[in-house]
């Protein structure tokens, strides 16, 4: 279990991931392999090979090779002599540290997951594992300018002074070290200046300096930051560092990450969102000197191995990644950070449904290294464990530099009423226009994409749904396209209604972002205005321009979706508009309200982030319900209390335990009496209720048609063991897929 829910057990500690256990030649091994599999499957060593617990090998599984990892010697197998299979080669890359290995066991278990499937995380970049290639170099030659019949210019002398350090680069680095453009180091390699050397194609990252100075810290700051240093250095705990919008938390683990750094060890810094990542890694390089490795989808393959492998191989030292990075083979690691731990997005929903925040915890605890949680407005689960001693919990109670948190102002939409055809208020709007004048930016939030989240026929009323999904289609006017934001599906607006056949009788029902654009033009036409979505932002350089545009003073106002709530310091932002606070509240997730209130924290803590006061103003339905007052008195600490009590009173986690049964599949029938069938066999017995089967809020998805049970047990029922004995009497045909979700964070 993992250690940060409040009722798990502790793991075991395990031995330093250094720790090397070698193989007798000849032995029997059990290799796992990165597939959906029972279990370890059973080899022999060649007498030739020599090999580690960890070793990365290739084995005969059918008719083909695969790649695997040496699991331990078999030392119960029934598998006969003559059906054994030797290991067919051993991979030229560092073992699987132990560490890795445990983790890879302990979250299968957790998740009720074949440990294949986990280890197939791990083995992500199957390039990775094969002998890197080669790339030419250049270094100096030793022969001098004047002996060679070119002409010594001062670009020439620029190339031969950067490659007289001894070193090897390639053209692309030695051409931007020296500013010249790459026909420069051709000739001169053509002239004889420069030697052409066959280097392995491996990434190379400028080491850290953990002793550069950082800014002058605050007194809170000063406190936390030698609390979380001295922690870098005791083994194994967990610190939630908790602190308003522009406390300065990050500089605070900063500190930790410079003791890490200090004593050689390695980093792993998890993000939420690659977008978050821009100001980061600008951050971070101006404190440490250099720039950490990356670790996100946006990645090319070839970033994706040359990373994995300089992980692998202790060159990089410090990595700055999704939630994904946390399954990385790092052979050193000292700390783990998770900044914005309360974040939904470190729940992983399709695949192994596991919660990377809970999983850092376990993956520290395994290997003896601290782990700080980082967030404005911690997570329910992490309160509780700082609350019962179980975390350690520092608090930052002040913006740095003496900026004042913003005034937050309650709209109420029923009687300060939007125009016609309009979604903001004439408070805000005229708020907005005299943001403007000031020369000052602002935002307007509305945490929905596309231009409108329903397209009815005028005539008749059908409503345009997805073949495939139990969604509407959001029309996108950027693209001139209806798209599903379930599964992707993507069509044109028809020409005629498909139920009553009339024609252009199509109408856009509620704004999205697009839509607060062309009102947000028509009401500041001189306005410069800048949508920011997961749409237009695809990646950490698309998000460093728009940081760079933001801070040049090339936007007055930004229109996004949560991408732009969290992270992002612009100091001249001082007007927060959240064109509908209520739109997380419906639904009925046990978690609207706690949700509700991280989001709508998050996005007022970008105003008034240093000299200049902030506004907030949330145009809201319902002004009176308790998330909007706690905000408007800025009572994070009593909302989060009655949440607490609400949650123990019902049993509702982190004082009880869910786990979700997800039945699907393409025929409905044989779904529904899958589903059934597995109601049937549901567990009885004290702290035990099971809900449903009933159809999923999203009954249709991706074309397969989906059932849901809920589990809900008491903090002292073993989750795990009551879904293994549940799910042994029920026989799941081949066409139906089950997925269980051991404490799941999406109820659709």
């Amino acid at each position: 279990m993992p250690p940060s829910a409040a009722n798990s057990a502790t793991p075991p500690a395990s031995q330093p991931a250094g720790d090397r256990v070698m193989v007798e030649p000849g032995a029997r091994v059990k290799v796992l392999i990165p597939l959906p599999l029972d279990g370890a499957y059973d080899y022999r060593l060649p007498i030739d090979m020599v090999a580690e617990i960890g070793s990365f090998v290739v084995v005969p599984l059918g008719n083909r090779l695969v790649a695997g990892v040496i699991w331990g010697e078999s030392t119960d197998s029934d598998v006969p002599e003559d059906k054994l299979r030797e290991i067919s080669g051993l991979l030229e890359v560092p073992p699987l540290p132990k560490a890795n290995r445990a983790f890879v066991e302990w979250l299968a278990a957790y998740y009720l997951s074949p440990p294949g499937n986990v280890l197939r995380m791990a083995m992500s970049v199957a390039s990775a594992l094969e002998p890197p290639t080669t790339r030419p170099a250049y270094r100096r030659a030793d022969i001098a300018l004047d002996a060679l019949e070119i002409r010594p210019t001062a670009a020439r002398k620029r190339v031969l002074e950067v490659a007289s350090d001894g070193f090897a680069h390639p053209a692309s680095e030695l051409a931007s070290m020296a500013g010249v453009s790459s026909s420069v180091i051709k000739g001169l390699a053509e002239a004889g200046a420069l030697e052409v050397m066959q280097v392995p194609d491996q990434a190379r990252w400028t080491p850290p300096d953990p002793n550069l100075p950082g800014p002058e810290l605050s007194g809170d700051q000063k406190i936390a930051a030698d609390q979380v240093v001295a922690a870098a250095n005791e083994g194994f705990s967990v610190t939630l560092l908790d602190g308003v919008t522009g406390s300065g938390k990050t500089e605070v683990y900063f500190e930790a990450i410079a003791a890490t750094l200090a004593a050689g060890k390695q980093v792993l810094v998890l993000l939420p969102e690659i977008a978050l990542s821009s100001q980061w890694l600008a951050r971070f390089e101006q404190r440490f000197g250099a720039a950490p490795a990356e670790w996100h989808s946006d990645l090319t393959q070839g970033q994706r191995r040359r990373t994995w492998r300089g992980i692998a191989e202790g060159r990089a030292r410090i990595v700055v990644g999704a939630r994904s990075a946390l399954h990385l083979p790092y052979p050193n690691l000292g700390l783990i950070v998770v900044d914005e731990e309360h974040e939904t997005a470190f729940k992983q929903e399709d695949g192994v449904a596991y919660h990377a925040r809970d999983m850092a915890v376990l993956r520290a605890r395994l290997a003896e290294i601290p782990v700080i949680l980082v967030s404005a407005t911690p997570s329910l689960e992490s309160l509780l464990n700082a609350k019962e001693g179980r975390y350690q919990l520092l608090h930052l109670p002040n913006r740095h530099a003496g900026a004042t948190m913003p005034t937050v102002e309650l709209i109420d939409i029923t009687k300060d009423k939007p125009g016609r055809q309009q979604w903001l208020t004439p408070t805000l709007r005229k708020a907005l226009e005299d943001n403007l004048a000031a020369g000052e930016q602002s935002l307007l939030f509305l945490n929905r994409r596309g231009y409108a989240p329903l397209t009815l026929c005028r005539t008749c009323g059908h409503r345009l749904a997805c073949p495939n999904c139990s969604a509407w289609l959001v029309e996108h006017r950027f693209t001139r396209s209806l798209q599903c934001h379930h599964c992707g599906f993507t069509t044109g607006v028809p020409k005629h209604c498909p139920s009553c056949d009339d024609t252009d009788s199509f109408a856009a029902c509620g704004p999205g972002v697009e839509r607060m654009l062309e009102e947000a033009t028509l009401l500041l036409p001189d306005a410069r205005i800048e949508v920011v979505t997961s749409d237009t932002i695809r990646g950490p350089l698309q998000a460093a321009a728009f940081v760079e545009r933001m801070e040049n003073g090339e936007i007055d106002v930004v229109i996004g979706t949560q991408i732009v709530a969290k992270g992002y310091h612009f100091p001249r932002l001082t007007l927060v508009g959240v064109v509908d606070a209520d739109l997380g509240l419906n639904g009925g997730d046990l978690r609207a309200g706690e949700r509700t209130y991280q989001l709508m924290y998050q996005v007022a803590g970008r105003a008034g982030r240093e000299g200049l006061p902030g506004r907030v103003m949330l145009q809201t339905a319902s002004p009176t319900v308790p998330v909007m007052q706690a905000l408007a008195r800025h009572d994070r600490d009593g909302f989060l209390e009655a949440e607490l009590k609400m949650r123990e009173e019902f049993d509702f986690p982190p004082y009880g335990r869910l786990a979700a049964l997800i039945v699907s599949g393409q025929d409905e029938g044989l779904v529904d009496r899958v589903a059934q069938a597995i109601g049937r066999a549901a567990p009885h017995g004290k702290g035990l209720t099971v809900l449903g089967p009933a159809p999923a809020p999203l009954a249709l998805l991706r074309g397969r048609y989906r059932r849901r049970l809920l589990l809900k047990t008491s903090r002292e029922v073993s989750v795990q063991k009551v879904l293994a004995d549940w799910l042994g009497k029920v026989q799941i045909p081949n066409p139906i897929r089950l997925q269980v979700d051991v404490d799941p964070y999406s109820f659709l």
